[in-house]
């Protein structure tokens, strides 16, 4: 009878009437009634129901009160604590039901809870109180509700951070408002240091910080020394930065002064610096552009000061140049559609040029003491030369005057003397003894730059010794540069001195090129190298490394890198491609690193049709975004990233040589390739080639291998050689012995009647050229001959392709600048696009890492020793399996390339099952190597993967 009077009650209800015997399906039944409110069902069910209204279930550890508490459920809230429910029960986060009700803002059960004397001190494992919850997340109607019952509104979490250091953080200005009323201690440190003033500017709280400093804030130090401008220019945020500033005007020569910390961020203030020029006034934009102009000839007097330090001033100037020419620009450029309008070099009475006087003016002198450097520098290396001429009297540098003086005898330089060195001066003679080779080589590395004026009476430098002091006066101060060598040679301070000098060089181009219309060479810059050419190139024969630390300029300056070229060239290969790809990929201040990252526009490739379907989508792309990044996804394949990117490369590199583009020919080695000159029998051929050129390029620019060889010539139209007669070998070598044998032999009395005009054969027609006007009417004898030979040569390897080859480098320049790529010779450039053109097994088994196997593994061994059984094309194929790519970049195997950096090929371990096979990650270089009983099905299965699955993607 019971059973179908509850059976009748449940109909009706629509649910059940009586709780389980067992808690924990009680409490589930309990909670979607109480989530919902549904208190009077929760009241008949906790009726005549012996369920524990504090039970805790699940991860979380909570129960019904916390429950309500968090959802917002009053009714039932009040019904679960008349029936006994603990007020102050944790959970496993040691959060109160108060804490939940705070955290989202329910209300009328805080104050219900309150009403129960629920503890408002409680902190959970975080150390955070209510007060905290309601701080952090801006519930400030219940911060009101709450103060009646707060003795402390001060009270810590276990970081020592109060309420109103967390509503800082977040931005909750009516809450820090509400705080600082009830008496909360607008000073206080956390255990850090940090107030709530640091709070608000760490987090870019513009508004909060203005609440903060209207209220009476101090300026304080945290207890790492750092004040709450460094923590605002740290996150890059201008706008608090300007508040800082406009409510404590002492803080501006502190901002500039911070281009000298190494632990901020360049990009950080720049972004800081370029708000405050941009959104405040001119007159602040003058002051900042002042202010980095003193800042850099501060560090250059420092740079050349007796007791810098060579790296961080070096640094420090650099930035602070970079950051004064690149502001500069972007207050004082107007820029239209049509063109930009850039301020011109420091000179005439214009309003721009008085103002580019008034920004640069405290670099002048930094100039001026440049130039003397290298007037001094020059007589050095000019008695050097007489010393070891072993002439008598010393040279003297153009335009100085040269007296006897005593050793540590001082130089003075007058203030008025120009670069030229023009103006007279006073030169110590140089009376160092030369030393014994025993002397030379414990003396070797013992430069010193500084002089010390304590210096005792033993410390005093013997005979031989030298000392040279350069004194620069203005009307502010007078800076002092010594170089003094104790008992080293000349050579030794020289190569002490050039890192210095070429720093500051490399700060004064840039000046003047921010100063000079865009795209000319600075017209001042270049006068100074011209004036200076002589001593600069000794610096950089003394320290070729120079060229790639701050002769930057050489790469914008094609009349200064002809001078250079040869020097750049000789050094080593490793050394220029290093600097290849840091000019390559260049820092950008002004791209905004604030934005949410999104995901890379994949190039989605047809691989039945890869050219076509290649060409097709890198026309629709910007080249920007793909200097950025690629992404490369075959449609129906599942694989994507690097090793996907490496297979396409691959792929296309083997498709653009494809006969039926007529784009290539092959050589006469059989292994080469060079652009045809039929190629217009494809009327689409010049589109092609320049696709060709975005290929060879975009490889290029990310460091992925192709799988194709050039001729020699056709790698010398790229790099701007010019080809000679040998390259003719390529195509017809019997025409090229041909060259030389005239070359080699007299031939005015031959009776050969060579003229300059060739008859070409042009789609089966025979036409007749002339290699130059009127040379049909010109006959080749032993004067000329040599003219002949180049003129063909060229109408054979360059004229008769030339349409072919502007379309290639208009696609290739996309990405490689001539400027950059014009260090290398072709069989560096060979090397770059190509790769390796052999397959060392020996480097290959040296940098190959193992995961759960090692190198004594028995299955290992076998993989070894499979891979010197099998063919070389096969080896080559397991590359491309595991790699994604063919080729081995220069310096071999332990330079495999790899997400970000280098990876080494990897061999890891995988569980074996009959008749499995080898996976790969071509993303990270890495194969999966089942673990087989026998050699004999190691190969066998390797073999299958190599010849199924050395292309494509799928899922394994």
């Amino acid at each position: 009878m019971e059973f179908l009077q509850n059976l009748a009650s449940s109909l009706k209800n629509a649910r059940t009437v009586e709780l389980p015997y067992d808690d924990r399906s009680a409490f589930y039944m309990l909670m979607t009634m109480v989530v919902a409110n549904q208190h009077k069902s929760v009241l008949d069910l906790l009726q005549n129901s012996l369920f524990d209204v504090n039970y805790a279930c699940g991860r979380a550890q909570r129960n019904l009160l916390h429950i309500a508490a968090n959802c917002g459920s009053y009714e039932c809230l009040s019904l679960l604590l008349k029936k006994g429910a603990t007020v102050n029960a944790r959970d496993v986060s040691g959060c109160t039901p108060l804490h939940l009700a705070a955290r989202n803002g329910k209300r009328k059960c805080l104050n219900k809870l309150l009403e129960h004397d629920a503890d408002i001190n409680i902190r959970n494992n975080e150390g955070l109180t209510t007060i905290h919850w309601l701080a952090v997340n801006g519930r400030t109607e219940l911060l009101h509700d709450l103060l009646l019952y707060v003795n402390d509104v001060d009270i810590e979490d276990s970081q020592g951070q109060t309420a109103i250091h967390v509503a800082c953080q977040n931005g909750h200005n009516s809450i820090v408002v509400c705080l600082l009323d009830n008496g909360s201690d607008i000073n206080r440190s956390n255990h850090f240091g940090s107030t709530p003033l640091h709070f608000a500017c760490s987090h870019g709280q513009r508004d909060t910080a203005f609440i903060l400093l209207n209220r009476g804030a101090k300026f304080l130090p945290d207890k790492k020394g750092r004040t709450p401008l460094d923590v605002t220019v740290e996150g890059g945020y201008g706008e608090t930065c300007a508040l800082l500033l406009s409510s404590l005007p002492r803080l501006f020569d502190s901002l500039i002064q911070m281009t000298q910390k190494e632990n901020i961020k360049e990009k950080m203030l720049y972004r800081v610096l370029s708000h405050l020029c941009q959104h405040q006034s001119k007159e602040t934009a003058d002051r900042i552009l002042i202010g980095l102009a003193e800042q850099a000839f501060s560090i250059g007097q420092k740079l050349f000061s007796v007791s810098s330090s060579l790296e961080s001033e070096v640094q420090c100037l650099l930035r602070c140049i970079n950051f004064l020419c690149k502001l500069y620009q972007q207050v004082y450029t107007t820029k239209t559609k049509s063109k930009s309008h850039n301020l011109v070099p420091l000179n005439g009475t214009s309003a721009a040029n008085l103002k580019a006087n008034k920004i640069f003016m405290p670099l002048e002198v930094l100039w001026k003491l440049l130039g003397d450097w290298l007037n001094l520098l020059e007589e050095e290396f000019n008695n050097i030369s007489t010393k070891q001429a072993g002439e008598g009297p010393q040279m003297q540098g153009e335009g100085t005057k040269v007296k006897p003086a005593e050793v540590g005898e001082s130089v003075e330089v007058s203030k008025g003397q120009d670069d030229n060195g023009a103006s007279e001066k006073n030169v110590n003679e140089d009376s160092c003894n030369e030393n014994t080779e025993e002397e030379e080589e414990e003396e070797e590395g013992e430069t010193s730059l500084t002089e010390d004026p304590n210096q005792s009476e033993e410390e005093v430098p013997e005979e031989g010794s030298e000392s040279k002091e350069v004194v620069t006066e203005n009307d502010s101060s007078t800076t002092t540069l010594n170089i003094k060598a104790l008992p080293v040679r000349n050579e030794d301070i020289i190569t002490a001195t050039v890192p210095r000098i070429c720093a500051v060089i490399q700060a004064f181009y840039q000046c003047c090129t921010c100063l000079t219309p865009k795209p000319l060479t600075p017209p001042t810059f270049i006068d100074f190298v011209s004036r200076h050419n002589k001593v600069l190139k000794s610096l950089v024969a003394r320290n070729p490394k120079v060229i790639f630390d701050h002769f930057h300029f050489l790469l914008e300056c094609p009349e200064l890198m002809s001078q250079f070229l040869h020097i750049i060239k000789a050094q080593p290969f490793e050394a220029r491609q290093e600097w290849f790809y840091e000019n390559l990929h260049p820092e950008d201040y002004n791209n905004d690193m604030f934005d949410s990252p999104t995901s890379q526009e994949s190039l989605v490739i047809d691989r039945q049709r890869v050219f076509d379907s290649s060409c097709e989508m890198l026309h629709k792309i910007n080249s920007g975004k793909l200097k950025k990044n690629i992404s490369v996804k075959f449609e129906g394949e599942k694989g994507m990233g690097l090793g996907v990117v490496r297979e396409w490369f691959d792929v296309l590199s083997k498709e653009i040589l494809n006969p039926d583009y007529a784009l290539f020919t092959q050589s006469t080695d059989g292994c080469t390739f060079q652009p045809n000159s039929n190629s217009s029998i494809n009327p689409d051929h010049l589109n092609y080639f320049r696709f060709a050129g975005h290929i060879l390029g975009l490889a290029l620019y990310h460091r992925q291998l192709l799988n194709i060889y050039f001729t020699r010539s056709f790698y010398k139209h790229i790099l701007g050689i010019p080809v000679n007669y040998k390259d003719v070998s390529s195509i017809d070598p019997d025409y090229a012995k041909n060259l030389q044998w005239l070359l080699d032999h007299e031939i005015n009395n031959l009776g050969l009647n060579l003229t300059f005009s060739v008859q070409t054969d042009v789609f089966g027609m025979l036409q007749e050229i002339e290699l130059k006007p009127g040379g049909s009417k010109q006959t080749v004898n032993d004067s000329n001959k040599h003219e002949y030979v180049q003129l063909v040569t060229e109408l054979r390897m360059t004229k008769a392709i030339q349409p072919q080859i502007n379309s290639f480098l208009q696609g290739f320049h996309e990405y490689i600048p001539q400027s950059l790529v014009q260090m290398f010779n072709e069989y560096e450039l060979e090397l770059m696009l190509s790769g390796l053109p052999t397959i060392d097994l020996l480097d290959w088994k040296e940098n190959t890492v193992y995961s759960t196997y090692n190198k004594d593994s028995q299955v290992i061994q076998w993989f070894w020793d499979v891979l010197e059984e099998i063919s070389v094309p096969e080896r080559i194929m397991l590359l491309q399996f595991v790699t994604g790519s063919s080729r081995v970049p220069y310096g071999g195997f332990a330079n495999l390339n790899g997400v970000g950096s280098t990876q080494k090929f990897s061999v890891n371990h995988m569980a074996y099952s009959p008749g499995c096979l080898p996976t790969a990650s071509t993303c990270i270089n890495l194969m999966r190597l089942p673990d087989y009983p026998t050699m004999e099905e190691l190969k066998d299965r390797l073999l299958v993967a190599i010849h199924c699955g050395s292309q494509g993607y799928g899922v394994a």
